[in-house]
């Protein structure tokens, strides 16, 4: 009822009709509340509970409380001790093991030392090498040992290296027993005569399988080994062997291996044959070398570097592998550079015959693989003779090359004479188109009957393009017919033969453009005559050149057949090194000409009979170099090119002479008479120098065609006829500038010769004025 009347005043504005509904709703919370009330009457027991568990953990806790601080307090400060206990008992087991092992390895030390003496003392060299490694190998372990240093380790140090020393010296001579050097006292160690004292002697002992030291042989070389040493003992050895044995039989071909079996040794010498002017062969070399490698592998290196175990037998290596490694290089290269090089053809046609020492090579290194002294891949010594192609071509070359620079510095003044009929000795060349000339015929067949002939009835002679006759050096010639058998070699060689060859024509004669013209510089500027021979020279060789590569082209292998195949470019270089030279010279004896005309004192004065005596003097000296010139280039230059250098060196004399003439401001009568005799002297001993063939009946058509040379010559007449005419004379010379005065002589040139000539007076002012 209270909790009506509550709720009824809580919600006064509650409506009257709303009422019974509410009281309803009341009723039924009330019925909730009930049920709340009987749920928390039976939970108040397990609440008790609760508080009781919580009072029961409570005490717990404080009994946990109260056990955590007596261990604290207690149980810690024990199980510290026992920790600490615990670790000093694991250091001091640490440090016993420790010094047990130490003990130990020192006792395997000790032990090995012992063992080592024992088996050097039995010779057992391989057992004592092996101890003495076991040794040092327990002394580095010991050292390795960090904190834990021992004063005795040095000692064992210092003892271990005595020991090892000593272990050396005993192999050492063992090594020394079984391979003995006695080579020759002279200093020069490589000559045939000191090689020939050389020996080996190898002491012999039975090789038996079943011995598990092994022979002496091997037990030393093996000790060597397990040392470390052996590399340098095999090292000099095989240097010995290089330099005693194995070069020396490819450097002589007179030299001969004797082998000598006696009871305990094996001896190897020489012995020399009546030495030979060839090299000796490959098939030789080869041999000899075979036979001193199978007495190594058989009475010294046929050893393997450590006893093999019963599953590596197959895999063992061997002191002949180690021994080849170290000197099959130089051996290669020795054998290359004095053997195979010397060997290989220097005619395409030998080639085939050279599978003899292809096959031979082959043979020589299955014989080392075989004593194990090589690997199995291909050496530099079978690829060199494998490609004997391409050495042929380069030895031909270069054997072309140095031939060709022999020529060039050779001497110069040794000639041939060359004619127009003259010829390189050529073999004819199968015409590689033959068949091909149908077509031309048939196409021929096509002109009608009635059409006249093209062709010209006037014909050049044979001789149209030919070289004129003239003389060359020999050297030259011989250079040009060595080009010409180098072409031909080419003809038959492979393409890449053909092509070096071809190219080493070219390089001849590049060479011979840089070469003769340095080498013989000096001698081409003093002498006259080696110029002319130069230019003679040049001129041949362009004249070849024009040609060759024709000659050549379809015969040549087949890349140079489009077009490569030619030497016309180098014709511009060839002729103006000739003409170059030539002019160089031409200039030389133009000076010398003007030089000695100098000293003619200009031709004045001539009445003063000093004067006239040093212009004779000139003159004389002129004409006399003219004729040592003319001597000098007799039957060398093309009568052609002769008589235009006489006639340009002569017309050179003659236009000084009247430059200094016509300058003359004054001439006496005595002087122009003094003067026509000295010009007299020219026109009569001038065309004598003309001489350019030996036989002087031939030369008198050259003397006569002097005013053809020389260009001044009918003016020198004129000047002539100038210092003997009187005035009329000179003006119907002239004849109003059409006579032959004029044509050599300008106006004022004429005037001034009058006016030096004649005294002025009113005949020489009618004279003067009538020349213009």
């Amino acid at each position: 009822g209270s909790l009506v009347a509550a709720v009824l005043a809580h919600s006064g504005r509650l409506d009257k009709e709303d009422l019974g509904t509410r009281i309803a709703r009341l009723s039924r919370r009330g019925e909730v509340c009930n049920m709340i009330n009987k749920k928390y009457n039976e939970f108040l027991p397990s609440m008790q509970n609760a508080e009781d568990l919580v009072s029961q953990v409570d005490g717990l806790s404080s009994n946990i409380d109260l056990l955590k601080a007596g261990i604290e307090n207690e149980v810690q400060r024990d199980l510290n001790i026992a920790v600490a206990e615990f670790t000093e008992l694991k250091q001091q087991l640490e440090r016993d093991t420790l010094v047990l092992s130490i003990l130990k390895k020192l006792q395997e030390f000790d032990s090995a030392i012992k063992e080592y003496n024992t088996a050097l003392l039995e010779k057992k060299y391989l057992t004592a090498a092996q101890q003495l490694e076991k040794a040092r190998s327990n002394l580095k372990m010991l050292e390795s040992r960090k904190g834990f240093e021992l004063k005795i380790l040095k000692a064992l140090g210092t003892e271990l290296t005595v020991q090892t020393q000593n272990m050396l010296y005993h192999l050492g001579e063992e090594w020394q027993k079984l391979a003995v050097w006695k080579l020759p006292p002279s200093k020069d160690s490589s000559s045939l005569e000191s090689v020939v004292h050389s020996e080996l002697h190898l002491r012999m002992v039975p090789l038996k399988e079943e011995d598990i030291a092994g022979p002496p042989v091997a037990a030393v070389l093996q000790a060597f080994a397990v040392l470390g040493e052996l590399h340098t003992k095999l090292k000099a050895f095989g240097q010995l062997l290089l330099k005693y044995i194995l070069k020396p039989l490819t450097l002589y071909s007179s030299l001969q291996p004797v082998t000598e079996e006696q009871s305990d040794v094996f001896i190897l010498r020489f012995k020399s044959k009546h030495p030979s002017l060839d090299h000796c062969s490959p098939m030789e070399v080869f041999d000899k070398i075979k036979l001193v490698f199978e007495v190594l592998h058989k009475y010294l290196l046929n050893v393997p570097l450590e006893q093999p175990e019963e599953d590596k037998k197959e895999h063992r290596v061997l002191l002949t592998e180690l021994l080849g490694d170290m000197i099959w290089e130089d051996l290669s290269d020795c054998l290359i550079q004095n053997c195979l090089v010397n060997s290989i053809p220097t005619n395409s046609s030998k080639l085939e015959q050279y599978i003899e020492v292809i096959k031979s090579t082959e043979e020589f290194e299955k014989a080392l693989k075989d004593m194990q002294f090589l690997k199995g891949d291909t050496t530099d010594l079978l690829k060199y003779a494998r490609n004997v192609n391409s050495h042929f071509a380069n030895k031909k070359c270069q054997d072309v090359i140095v031939a060709a620079r022999n020529l060039m510095t050779s001497e110069i003044h040794n000639t041939v004479k060359i004619t127009p009929d003259s010829g390189v000795a050529l073999p004819k060349l199968p015409d590689p188109r033959a068949g091909h000339h149908l077509k031309p015929q048939k196409a021929s067949n096509l002109v009608p009957n009635d059409v006249g002939s093209l062709e010209n009835k006037t014909k050049l002679s044979q001789y149209t393009f030919s070289l004129p006759t003239c003389r060359i050096s020999s050297s030259v010639e011989k250079l040009m017919e060595l080009a010409y058998q180098t072409l031909l070699e080419a003809t038959t060689s492979t393409d890449q033969c053909s092509v070096q060859l071809f190219y080493s024509v070219r390089n001849i004669f590049q060479l011979f453009y840089d070469v003769v013209p340095t080498y013989h510089k000096e001698n081409l500027q003093k002498l006259p005559q080696l110029a002319a021979i130069h230019h003679n020279n040049c001129m041949y060789i362009a004249h070849h050149l024009l040609t060759l590569g024709h000659q050549f082209r379809y015969h040549l292998s087949n890349i140079l057949c489009d077009g490569a195949a030619t030497f016309v470019d180098l014709v511009p270089g060839f002729r103006r090194l000739g003409m170059e030279c030539f002019l160089a010279q031409m200039r030389v004896q133009k000076g010398e000409i003007l030089e000695r005309l100098s000293s003619a004192r200009n031709f004045s004065n001539m009445d003063d009979e000093e004067n006239y005596c040093a212009a004779n003097k000139a003159i004389r000296q002129v004409l006399h170099q003219l004729k040592r010139l003319g001597k000098v280039w007799q039957d060398v230059l093309p009568v052609t090119v002769y008589c235009k250098a006489m006639g340009t060196l002569l017309n050179t004399a003659l236009v000084e002479i009247i430059t200094r003439i016509a300058a003359l401001e004054d001439i006496s009568a005595e002087d122009a008479d003094r003067l026509y005799s000295l010009c007299r002297t020219m026109v009569e001993e001038g065309p004598r120098v003309f001489t350019p063939l030996p036989e002087d009946d031939k030369n008198k058509k050259y003397q006569e065609e002097v005013p053809v040379y020389v260009q001044k010559w009918m003016t020198f007449k004129e000047l002539m006829i100038i210092l003997q005419a009187n005035l009329q004379e000179i003006v119907d010379q002239w004849a109003d500038g059409k006579g032959p005065l004029a044509a050599e002589f300008s106006a004022a040139e004429v005037k001034s010769l009058i006016r030096a000539l004649f005294q002025n007076t009113d005949r020489r002012a009618a004279a003067l004025a009538k020349i213009k």
